[in-house]
């Protein structure tokens, strides 16, 4: 039986700076108004754009989708602890923001390593690309990315829910992440450690040596490629998807493996935001800038709504 006595956490923020809070309310607001306008374009431009109807754009919505969820359950309470310097979330709350958060995290995690594949099937084996990379299959790996994230975090939700909390109830971060609600619980964490290490570790663990391992491929093939312009266009192609990778993978990395003290949380904070608001915003302007097709296809959405107009 759940015995949980506490039925509202306090969550800190960023309480060292609170002379900042209009500056960084202001800040965290842009960020979250142009990481949702930028994922909402991508969107929107794979949707109506025909030529964006390849495979790679539709992973790539997914991915949007996915960046515009992860913000939106991390950026609107983060913003509301800085403008009232702490802010308070009821244990539900608590609960149902730690489960979309590691979802979507997970969804992101596999996404990444589908795209990986992707692009994989694409250099290694251009020829049979587009028998591969058929609208079922395409359909069935995005079902799965986003249906095995959701359900193995669903069981991890639900074991947290169902430890009890009888003692302090201030987290010191801005968002329920795993760490602080473990310190927190008056109940023995020691299954629920080990839960996590057999559910939560191989979600995130996998998918990156799945894309380690696509990734040595793709290098071996394109070294092969006889000409420079040919080595030049395929590394082109799966650049932004590596940049993405690396910035995510990257930063999760360093917060859940090399800085789990609470001497560090800190700088565990600060490299938070990487994952939960720096890589949302940047996805969309990485695949933007450095991809001339949707360039073109946003080219051609304005010319025709000026024609319009």
């Amino acid at each position: 039986m759940n015995q949980t006595v506490v039925t509202w956490f306090i969550l800190l923020g960023f309480q060292n700076i609170p002379n900042y809070k209009g500056f960084l309310f202001l800040a965290f607001l842009l960020l979250y108004v142009v990481t949702i306008s930028g994922n909402l374009l991508i969107i929107f431009l794979v949707a109506a754009s025909q030529s964006l109807s390849s495979p790679m754009y539709f992973f790539l919505s997914h991915l949007s989708s996915c960046d515009l969820l992860l913000s939106s359950v991390i950026v609107p309470l983060m913003m509301n602890i800085i403008l009232n310097v702490k802010g308070s979330i009821s244990f539900f709350g608590c609960i149902t923001q730690f489960y979309l958060f590691g979802a979507l995290a997970t969804t992101e995690c596999l996404l990444l390593a589908v795209m990986s594949y992707d692009r994989y099937v694409a250099i290694c084996n251009p020829l049979r690309y587009s028998s591969i990379m058929d609208l079922p299959r395409c359909t069935l790996l995005v079902f799965w990315s986003w249906f095995l994230a959701f359900t193995v975090m669903l069981t991890t939700a639900i074991q947290m829910g169902r430890l009890d909390f009888c003692g302090p109830n201030v987290i010191d971060h801005f968002f329920c992440d795993l760490a602080p609600l473990l310190q927190l619980s008056c109940s023995d964490t020691t299954f629920m450690q080990i839960h996590n290490l057999i559910t939560g570790l191989p979600a995130t663990s996998i998918p990156l040596m799945y894309i380690t391992g696509t990734y040595i491929s793709i290098f071996i093939t394109i070294v092969r490629i006889p000409t420079k312009i040919g080595r030049q266009k395929a590394f082109y192609t799966c650049s932004s998807h590596l940049t993405v990778v690396s910035i995510y993978y990257g930063t999760l990395v360093v917060v859940y493996l090399l800085l789990s003290k609470e001497h560090e949380l800190n700088i565990n904070k600060v490299l938070s935001l990487l994952y939960t608001v720096v890589t949302p915003l940047v996805n969309p302007i990485i695949y933007s800038f450095r991809n001339k097709e949707i360039k073109i296809a946003f080219s051609k959405i304005v010319l025709m709504k000026k024609k319009m107009g």
